[in-house]
């Protein structure tokens, strides 16, 4: 995909999912009803974590930690906890959906008022951050269940190698 289309593709994507800012459904039942080359969707279609009884998770939560630890702790906090410079993502998701989610990261967001102004950067061109938007998704998804606990999780399902084509796209 060349970046003309790239930038095209993001920036619909924004446009037909920022209407759901205002109006934003709530993430749903996390149970993992299909799993497609290792990665976990709910009833809905949205991509969701699992989490085994001995606590091994499923590789996308993992690298989901990973991302997130290289792209968003240095505003939002360890864990996702939040920071005095960014919200707490942990609690966000529990009251926005996927496609918020996903258009906040692609397009940016500005809140400002009288007390406050936090502005998020669009990262909608940022590869290292939407080439893995689903893996830092889910694994956020999984911390604000409480399903995922804090730090590296300990163990985690092989690499599919269908992760390893889709990031080779990606990335270029």
């Amino acid at each position: 995909m060349t970046k003309h289309a790239r930038t095209f593709a993001i920036a619909c994507i924004f446009t037909c999912l920022s209407t759901s800012f205002v109006f934003a459904d709530k993430p749903g039942n996390p149970a993992a009803v299909t799993s497609q080359d290792g990665k976990y969707a709910d009833k809905d279609g949205n991509p969701t974590y699992k989490v085994d009884k001995d606590g091994k998770v499923d590789f996308y939560s993992y690298i989901g930690f990973v991302r997130y630890s290289a792209n968003c702790l240095q505003c939002h906090g360890p864990d996702g906890l939040g920071s005095t410079y960014a919200p707490s993502l942990v609690d966000a998701l529990k009251s926005i959906d996927y496609g918020t989610f996903l258009a906040t990261v692609a397009g940016g967001k500005k809140d400002v008022s009288a007390s406050q102004q936090l502005v998020m950067p669009s990262l909608g061109e940022n590869k290292n951050v939407m080439c893995y938007i689903d893996a830092i998704y889910i694994y956020l998804r999984g911390r604000s269940d409480g399903a995922i606990g804090r730090g590296r999780p300990a163990a985690h399902e092989s690499k599919p190698a269908a992760f390893t084509t889709a990031e080779d796209s990606c990335m270029g």
